[in-house]
């Protein structure tokens, strides 16, 4: 069987959490590896680990250790669900799928700014997850400030794009029917 890694690409509240959740639901034999779990953790039981400044290199060794178990240790498809805004990280990650015989799915979440500002506006999401934001709408301003580089075609072998949050469910049944020809 060859497998899949299925990328999450999009700011805060654009839905990655929710859409890789329902996507994992409906493949058979995959996983959602999701860093804000990861942050949340370290958080909770390593915040004296936490680099201070920088990259959090703490989450990113626990996402890679996951990620290598995953990968070596079972035969499941892997969802990664984080916002993966960078394309140089993006490129890094995904090759080292390819590497390992995956093919790959970008699933790009490309919300209108005003609906991710209403949607962190009323969260009830926990914030367990900072290292220096105080709520997500600060970490929304940032993503905003910074430059994105969407995703492109040539990064991955198949590259969805979500612009309205109605378009899940199809794009979900399409990924399904991708992984049935595994």
């Amino acid at each position: 069987m060859s497998r899949l890694v299925i990328m999450t690409v999009g700011k805060t509240h654009s839905g990655k959490t929710t859409f890789a959740k329902d996507l994992e639901s409906v493949l058979q034999q995959a996983i959602v590896i999701d860093q804000d779990n990861h942050a949340e953790f370290i958080n909770s039981h390593y915040k004296k680990l936490r680099p201070i400044e920088g990259p959090n290199t703490l989450k990113f060794s626990i996402t890679n250790a996951i990620v290598n178990y995953a990968m070596e240790q079972s035969d499941f498809h892997i969802i990664l669900s984080n916002s993966n805004l960078n394309k140089s990280g993006r490129t890094n990650v995904l090759q080292n799928f390819h590497d390992n015989g995956f093919e790959s799915i970008i699933v790009h979440f490309d919300l209108p700014i005003d609906l991710l500002k209403a949607r962190v506006t009323q969260t009830q999401r926990s914030k367990a997850i900072f290292r220096s934001a105080l709520n997500f709408l600060e970490v929304l301003e940032r993503q905003e400030n910074t430059i994105e580089i969407q995703p492109t075609k040539e990064e991955a072998n198949y590259l969805f794009d979500i612009k309205d949050p109605t378009d899940t469910l199809e794009i979900i049944q399409q990924i399904k029917e991708i992984s049935e020809f595994r």
